[in-house]
């Protein structure tokens, strides 16, 4: 049966035709809407973390002067360069010269002022300078939550009247609070500090990526150049794949019961959370180092071996560096996740109040993820911000570490 000749000039092939090219159109419209909606919500995500969080970069002092040869403070200068500095500070009543002079100053709302721990700064301040003993010294200290909820037209009137008779007199300031990003956690939310948790997620992440990246990778290079094709080695194969999409409480369980329970590690430390973390980021791990090695072309092997190069010459030297960039982009995958995770570090302890940076992988700690969840369920509205500006934080560190392993990626793609 002879098909009759395709009429290209014809009125119904020409309105397939435009039927065609409009369903294009309309794709790449559509697809292009996508990207664009993707980086509105981005942009909202990025601008609302900023706009909330770089408050909490910032700090708003009041001027408190304080006279302290008629405090009453019985402090020798001399002592305070000596052995017993730590023991004299510890027993003057500090706290209350320094509330003395704020009600000196501002009357009956003075001490309501300044914050709790306001009086630390003038501890510190001592301990440096014994000197300030023998004279009237001004300090800026950090306001109260509720004087700086006032400022913002928040609160009892008599606070927002206050306000505004330190803002006209020049008694407030605002700056940037480098303290927030050395000190560690607080029960007053104006002097807190993200540098704990900040190094116990480093400490973490350095336990997590020295255990999961070489045994991942020494697996992925067994099952793909070494292990050999049988029924073990299918099992083996799916259960990495199903422990890559198990949800990360499951192994905070696996982690309370082996690490804590059965091994006796100490709780709440790095090496705890990084081991729980490397069992997750593991699987993940091998899979991307398994593909990686797969895309690898056949022919490099074959001219490895041609050359006389052995099985693990082949695979270490030449196999191994043109699949490292694939690897490390399933890395960065695989630590971004375990940076941001929270749940399997809840399971095993790492939610305690750390007052000191940790000293060691097995000393307590806290990781910024936690350490965010905790301070956004406290009550104290001085906490908002302070949660915002530790989003910040645990975004830039997770872009250096992405960009870290990016510009290693790239370095190794350039070599070869």
């Amino acid at each position: 049966m002879n098909r009759a000749a395709t009429q290209w000039s014809g009125k119904a092939m020409q309105e397939r035709l435009r039927r065609r090219y409009a369903s294009e159109r309309r794709f790449r419209r559509i697809g292009l809407a996508a990207i664009v909606l993707s980086i509105g919500f981005l942009l909202f995500l990025l601008i609302t973390m900023a706009v909330n969080g770089l408050g909490g970069f910032m700090e708003t002092r009041v001027r408190i002067d304080v006279d302290f040869p008629r405090s009453d403070l019985f402090l020798d200068p001399a002592t305070l360069q000596g052995p017993d500095a730590e023991t004299a500070l510890a027993g003057a009543d500090i706290e209350g010269a320094v509330a003395a002079a704020a009600q000196a100053q501002y009357g009956p709302l003075g001490p309501t002022l300044i914050s709790e721990a306001a009086w630390l700064r003038v501890r510190e301040a001592i301990a440096e300078e014994p000197s300030l003993l023998g004279r009237n010294a001004t300090f800026w200290l950090p306001i109260s939550s509720a004087l700086d909820a006032a400022a913002d037209g928040e609160g009892p009137p008599e606070l927002k009247q206050a306000a505004q008779r330190l803002k006209s007199a020049g008694a407030l300031q605002r700056g940037f609070n480098l303290r927030f990003l050395t000190s560690s956690d607080a029960t007053d939310p104006t002097v807190v500090g993200i540098w704990g948790a900040f190094k116990g997620s480093l400490l973490t992440m350095l336990v997590t990526i020295v255990i999961a990246f070489p045994i991942g990778v020494l697996s992925a290079v067994y099952l793909e150049e070494y292990a050999p094709r049988n029924r073990w080695t299918t099992i083996i194969e799916v259960s990495i794949n199903n422990l890559a999409a198990v949800p990360s409480i499951i192994f905070g369980l696996l982690g309370l019961a082996v690490f804590l329970n059965f091994m006796h590690m100490p709780r709440s430390a790095p090496i705890v959370g990084g081991l729980t973390l490397a069992l997750m980021t593991m699987p993940v791990i091998v899979i991307a180092a398994r593909n990686a090695l797969t895309a690898v072309p056949p022919s490099v092997r074959e001219a490895a071996l041609g050359v006389g190069a052995s099985q693990v010459q082949m695979v270490f030297h030449h196999v191994l560096p043109l699949a490292l960039p694939g690897i490390l982009t399933g890395t960065i995958i695989g630590m971004a996740r375990a940076l941001g995770e929270t749940a399997p570090l809840l399971m095993i302890g790492m939610r305690a109040f750390i007052a000191t940076p940790p000293g060691g992988i097995n000393e307590p700690a806290t990781v910024l993820p936690v350490q965010i969840f905790l301070w956004s369920d406290e009550v104290n509205r001085g906490f908002v911000e302070k949660t915002s500006a530790a989003i910040l934080v645990l975004l830039a560190f997770l872009m250096a570490m992405n960009g870290l392993a990016i510009y290693l990626r790239n370095k190794f793609e350039q070599r070869w």
